[in-house]
């Protein structure tokens, strides 16, 4: 078999760096939210310096883990399957080049901005406009190499990843333009293009689907073809992914109203977003149980495959926040839940139950295969690492969950002639017991991705780079 037609091997080196960067934003993302939980228990962690503090340090922790790690998982893992699953090389190298070092350019200036108090003020997009417009820039230069690549591809059929990859970029270009659309004043301040109740309304369009799009559709592409692969069984039903595909785009564009109840939003739009959350349950249980179905007649491989319980307890962990969600957005729980640490706890069982869970698992999966080894530097590592990862998970969400039903409560609280029963201050000190808990778990957590770090930096240094380019040519040249 020849393997001399090198031009239709796949790019494995956006592919590496993506998913290299992965694992160092993770721990940096990770670490910081170890730190910013620990200053809610010892408040003197603040150094009594103004970009120290927790409202500077939290928005560079969510853009951290969020578009940091998060964003280089969905970038690696997207550039990896829409290559094997078109039979094509990326459409273009240097547009790749670009994409990865202006992606890593935003991270940066976050690091920089975020700290010194330069911010939009809307929660997820706080990036100020120049940050913002070349992050548009980036981000159109990767649609373009994703679009480019499945208009070039070998295979007739689009695979269903692709679709949920696909639809991730368009809504995600979508949000971030309409959101940050601002009438700069100097270099590092602008003001909404919106006001009011507006501003507010599309805010949330934009906040819930970064999560809605960011964090859950682009991350079922990574589900639907690393759980059928590390599975080595075929996805459960096809058609059931394209119903759920369908169905899900549709509907969680509606959702975010629910992060405005009982405020000024017309009571209309409130109820609609409600009704949406509500019925979302069914696509987000749809895309769960397609994955879990997958493992028919593989559970027996949980036992001896940590990559695969990897994967497997993230689908667990978004069942469980989806079925949350839509219970949340449900006005009479939300009227206890809103403001609370319950909110806190719901997120962070998808981000670190669902969105970092898959992401490990995924990356763990590659690493072999694009750097020339057969397996992972060590598999007592990787369970090490699912454990520290799972109790961590566990700790942080329990604990967030009996704090903000007890700040819930003691909130709403009131005496016979009708005056509040506890203070904001006691409600805190109640609280204190779970903020030592939900640190904990984040420490156990991120000490985890330590051990990945060891773990695919001893798989690197034996790597041979070479022999994952020239495996990757005879299985393009053998496809065809």
């Amino acid at each position: 078999m020849s393997t001399a037609i090198s031009p239709t091997a796949y790019n494995y080196k956006v592919v590496r760096q993506f998913a290299i960067m992965t694992v160092v934003w993770g721990i940096l993302g990770m670490g910081l939210g170890v730190f910013i939980a620990s200053q809610l228990v010892w408040p003197e962690l603040n150094f009594g310096l103004p970009w120290t503090t927790f409202g500077r340090l939290r928005p560079l922790h969510t853009n951290l883990v969020i578009f940091a790690f998060g964003g280089c998982a969905l970038f690696a893992t997207s550039y990896y399957v829409v290559q094997r699953t078109c039979q094509t090389r990326l459409i273009s190298d240097s547009m790749a080049a670009f994409h990865f070092w202006g992606w890593q350019a935003v991270i940066v200036g976050a690091i920089v901005t975020l700290p010194l108090g330069y911010t939009t003020t809307k929660e997820y997009a706080e990036l100020e406009w120049p940050l913002a417009i070349l992050l548009a820039i980036v981000w159109v230069t990767y649609g373009a190499v994703f679009f480019g690549t499945i208009v070039k591809r070998k295979t007739k059929h689009i695979y269903v990843g692709n679709w949920f990859y696909g639809a991730f970029i368009v809504v995600t270009a979508m949000l971030h333009i309409v959101n940050h659309a601002s009438l700069p004043v100097s270099f590092f301040k602008s003001y909404s293009a919106y006001a009011g109740a507006t501003d507010a309304m599309i805010q949330w369009w934009y906040g819930h689907n970064a999560v809605g799009f960011f964090l859950t559709t682009g991350f079922l592409g990574m589900m639907y073809y690393f759980v059928p692969k590390q599975a080595e069984r075929p996805i459960y039903s096809y058609r059931l992914s394209i119903v759920h595909f369908w169905a899900l785009i549709t509907l969680y564009i509606w959702a975010g109203p629910h992060h405005l109840h009982y405020t000024a939003l017309p009571d209309w739009a409130q109820s609609l977003g409600m009704a949406m959350s509500i019925i979302l349950l069914a696509p987000s249980w749809g895309g769960m149980i397609n994955g879990m179905m997958t493992l028919s007649g593989a559970w027996h491989k949980l036992r001896t495959d940590p990559i695969l319980r990897f994967l497997v307890v993230s689908l667990a962990f978004y069942g469980m926040s989806t079925f949350e969600g839509p219970m949340m957005a449900i006005k009479t729980v939300n009227s206890l839940s809103h403001y609370t640490d319950w909110t806190i706890g719901h997120v962070h069982a998808g981000a670190l139950g669902w969105v970092a869970m898959i992401s490990i698992g995924a990356i763990y999966h590659m690493i072999p295969k694009l750097f020339g080894r057969p397996q992972m530097h060590s598999t007592g590592l990787i369970n090490t690492h699912f454990w520290l990862a799972t109790i961590g998970t566990v700790l942080y969400i329990a604990s967030m969950w009996v704090n903000g039903i007890t700040q819930g409560l003691m909130w709403r609280a009131i005496n016979d002639d009708g005056t509040l029963t506890y203070s904001f201050v006691e409600a805190l000190q109640a609280s204190h017991p779970g903020f030592i808990v939900r640190a904990l778990g984040g420490a156990f957590f991120a000490s985890g991705m330590l051990f990945m770090a060891y773990n695919v930096f001893r798989t690197v240094r034996a790597s041979n780079p070479a022999e994952a380019e020239a495996a990757a040519q005879i299985a393009v040249v053998g496809a065809h």
